[in-house]
């Protein structure tokens, strides 16, 4: 599906997706030439790119796992994509089989995948909506029927949040699903970081806007921080993305901070 008569219906050709361009920066086959494009553009700002995709999507496993250990039976993954390697569902119902999980996604590609892929899953689903209108997703009939909020939930924000503007008020989207959450509610979040390398971050910011459907608003360690609001940090606490919680088979770089994106969760207080 590379050419402009075949995209599915709800797609700019002349735009770039995010959730496409992460599938080609974990090496997945479900992007198009103009994705593909974007990311040599990318790789060419930070040649570390596709490095730094598979560390967050490493942490993302680490995060799960942790949260069924501290009694999480229920997920909520926002800005899901396109279902890959790793996928929630996959790593929550391998250590705990009926483990629910609502995938949230406004790509064409991403939600018609994931439909196709939880077809024969009666305990995961996927929602096509927006981030930006949490009322929407808190109301849509998946999240109602598969989602108990009388239990322990953990929403994911995984490199979601830097795609929201500060018009947009991120912190009142986190809001939004924190409130909804109960006692033993959980945030797991990573997001991009303009201060280790803010040339980085600023070309990548340019190249979003000019390239691809959603702009980057990469933030501050303080800012991303601020985020969790009303959350109560886990050790390690807020830390560059390699280095929240890693097992022998994670690769830590010397500077971590060359995985320019924060990793962090935490427990809703009281």
């Amino acid at each position: 599906m590379s050419t402009v008569e075949d995209l599915p219906e709800g797609i700019d050709p002349d735009k770039a997706s995010v959730a496409r361009m992460y599938d080609a920066m974990l090496g997945g086959q479900h992007n198009f030439a103009i994705d593909r494009e974007a990311l040599a553009a990318f790789t060419a700002i930070d040649p570390q790119v596709r490095m730094l995709a598979r560390a967050n999507r490493a942490f993302l496993g680490r995060a799960v796992r942790f949260l069924l250990e501290a009694g999480v039976r229920q997920f909520i993954d926002l800005g899901s994509g396109i279902p890959t390697q790793g996928n929630v569902h996959e790593v929550a119902q391998a250590v705990r089989p009926g483990a629910r999980v609502v995938y949230v996604d406004n790509d064409p590609v991403a939600v018609a995948h994931s439909a196709s892929l939880l077809a024969d899953n009666p305990d995961a689903d996927i929602v096509n909506a927006d981030i930006r209108r949490p009322a929407d997703i808190l109301s849509a009939p998946q999240v109602r029927g598969l989602i108990d909020f009388d239990q322990p939930v953990a929403v994911l924000m995984i490199t979601i949040l830097h795609f929201v503007s500060p018009e947009e008020d991120p912190a009142g989207i986190v809001a939004a699903f924190r409130d909804a959450l109960p006692g033993e509610g959980w945030l797991a979040m990573t997001h991009a970081t303009n201060q280790d390398r803010p040339r980085t971050a600023a070309a990548v910011g340019q190249l979003y806007r000019s390239r691809a459907s959603s702009p980057v608003t990469a933030r501050s360690r303080d800012e991303i921080l601020g985020l969790f609001d009303g959350f109560r940090l886990v050790e390690p606490g807020l830390v560059h993305v390699p280095l929240w919680r890693p097992g022998p088979e994670d690769h830590v770089p010397d500077d971590p901070s060359e995985y320019w994106v924060y990793a962090g969760v935490g427990r809703r207080t009281p």
